[in-house]
């Protein structure tokens, strides 16, 4: 734990970051902006006007309890209120995605001048992918053409609000071992998806595109380099790519550690110098897609699909791992990410709005569960503190509760919880 000798050094911080960052999220420009009822992908994807998130909406451990419309129309609300417009969500084969449009379309008719769309995501698996039987992962499971079919059907429900499909998520990357599959597979749906497109039965300016991590566009091992790779980034409309610094703290950490030069700092400023290289290592990801992309020769926009800092966790990335784990460091990151991309164009679906119990269900204090920037129960985390205090949450709700802060609002308590990233001396000396 760190203790505060000045809160002026935090908030300063955040003043900074706020006027950078949050001061412009409800702001609109009618004349950069096209009309509702014309916008395309192309026309939101990489707009500051149009912030993106990751959004699933359930509140329960229990996974098979379904979130109903009324909520979810209680969480568009309150994400629309924080500027929010492009939401990124799969689980196409069970209600929910198919609700969340519905709750979407519904506040639409009660507001025409509600805006939200839809990054709409259909799973992939290889053969035999979480059974007990050996993966195959050159092989697609049988269940994919039907996740396929079912996002066609939800675009053409929605066409006013469904604007790109996903095909994947994290399903090349070789280390979900459980489930990946070759890129071929992922461009044979791709080139489908693309060809309805050209035979008029999807909507002409939707984007089709596949939701997946750095190294699987080709931005880190070699041995992603392949034709098919290449083939896919000539059939997509735009790279969505993930970057986690988060995870990256417990795998690939050199840059998390506290370098020699930076430990006579006071340990509020090795936190912040720490979360200062966090966004960097999220830059150098992004950079390293880019430049593969370049050496392709082809010229595709990219844009973040997932990246998140998690609050709790009692694993590889809390008081016993990297010490990465906390609301402070989540808010620096957030608005870190949020300042970067957008002064860079670059859309980032920050993951996740909510948290979600089941991610880790027989652990509460798993990481997985705590990526969100509200608790199920609708308390604003330290990175959203601020928007609490601008009142822009007055008259909205989750779960019938009011928003209200995290730790009750206190910085002391909030600061008791934040740890300092393990020295790179002691870390190489042990």
């Amino acid at each position: 734990m760190i203790k505060l000798k000045s809160k002026l050094v935090i908030l300063g911080i955040l003043l900074i970051l706020n006027v950078s960052c949050i001061n412009n999220d409800n702001k609109t420009s009618m004349d950069k902006s096209p009309r509702i009822e014309n916008i395309s992908a192309k026309d939101i994807l990489g707009n500051p006007e149009y912030l993106a998130i990751s959004y699933g909406g359930y509140r329960h451990v229990d996974h098979d309890i379904e979130p109903t419309i009324s909520e979810l129309k209680e969480d568009m609300k309150l994400l629309s209120a924080m500027g929010i417009k492009i939401l990124r969500t799969y689980k196409v084969h069970y209600p929910h995605a198919s609700n969340v449009l519905k709750a979407i379309s519904e506040i639409k008719k009660e507001n025409p001048n509600f805006e939200m769309y839809v990054m709409l995501g259909a799973w992939i698996d290889c053969k035999n992918a979480w059974t007990d039987q050996e993966p195959n992962h050159d092989i697609e499971s049988e269940k994919n053409a039907p996740q396929i079919d079912k996002a066609v059907e939800l675009a053409n429900m929605y066409p006013d609000i469904v604007k790109i499909i996903a095909v994947g998520n994290e399903a090349m990357v070789k280390w979900a071992a459980s489930y990946y599959v070759q890129p071929s597979i992922i461009l044979k749906w791709v080139n489908h998806l693309q060809n309805l497109k050209s035979e008029g039965k999807l909507p002409k300016d939707l984007w089709i595109t596949s939701s997946d991590d750095f190294s699987s566009w080709g931005g880190g091992d070699s041995s992603y380099h392949t034709e098919d790779l290449e083939k896919l980034i000539n059939s997509v409309d735009y790279i969505s790519m993930h970057t986690y610094p988060y995870h990256n703290t417990h795998y690939n950490p050199d840059f998390w550690f506290v370098p020699e030069e930076d430990e006579s700092q006071s340990d509020i400023e090795k936190i912040n110098a720490a979360m200062d290289r966090a966004v960097g290592f999220a830059k150098s990801q992004y950079d390293s897609v880019f430049n593969y992309v370049q050496s392709l020769g082809i010229d595709k926009p990219i844009h973040i699909g997932e990246t998140g800092w998690a609050t709790i966790s009692d694993g590889f990335y809390g008081s016993e791992g990297s010490r990465a784990t906390d609301e402070y460091k989540e808010g620096l990151y957030y608005k870190g990410m949020r300042a970067w991309t957008k002064a860079a164009g670059i859309s980032c679906f920050y993951f996740e709005g909510f948290n979600e119990p089941w991610k880790d269900g027989g652990n509460k204090n798993g990481s997985e569960n705590h990526f969100g920037l509200f608790t199920v129960e609708g308390h604003a985390k330290f990175a959203v503190w601020d928007l609490v205090d601008k009142g822009i949450f007055e008259g909205l709700s989750r779960g019938g509760k009011t928003i209200s802060k995290t730790y009750n609002g206190n910085i002391d308590s909030l600061m008791q919880d934040v740890l300092v990233p393990p020295i790179a001396r002691e870390i190489k000396a042990y």
